[in-house]
């Protein structure tokens, strides 16, 4: 299978990484801050979110999120009266300066993509977007990739 998204996307990675575990008060609230944020965004499409994966790993956090676009995004990241505010004050306010927990993320504006999903359900961008067979048996990703240029 191969996944199909209709026009630009943007793949989004944002995660924690804990420095001081017996600094409880400073990255526990940085942990708990996302759930509510997908759950917000998972309720309402018009936000722009399509699909997300997360992932741990010891001390350190990663969330591959797929949006519609970088105006979705940012829109989300400002809006005031969404979760995601309050919880970026709340960060700086009280997490920032203290290096007990970090955070971090990456944008990424997507034209062109080369997928394969073999014996596995709807996944990352699979899961996002749309699965559909790939076009013969044997299909290289070499070739696939070679079709974006």
């Amino acid at each position: 299978m191969s996944a199909r998204m209709e026009g630009d996307f943007v793949v989004f990675l944002i995660g924690m990484r804990i420095n001081r575990f017996r600094s409880l008060r400073k990255w526990l609230p940085v942990a708990m801050a996302m759930p509510p944020m997908v759950k917000e965004l998972r309720a309402d499409p018009a936000h722009g979110l399509l699909g997300f994966e997360s992932f741990f790993n010891g001390r350190t956090t990663l969330m591959v999120q797929y949006w519609r676009s970088t105006d979705h995004l940012i829109a989300y990241a400002k809006n005031r009266e969404a979760t995601h505010w309050p919880a970026w004050k709340r960060f700086f306010r009280e997490a920032y300066k203290s290096e007990a927990v970090g955070v971090w993320h990456e944008t990424y504006t997507v034209s062109g993509y080369e997928t394969v999903y073999v014996n596995m359900p709807p996944f990352g961008l699979g899961g996002a977007g749309e699965l559909v067979p790939t076009n013969k048996i044997g299909d290289r990703a070499a070739e696939r990739l070679a079709s974006l240029r």
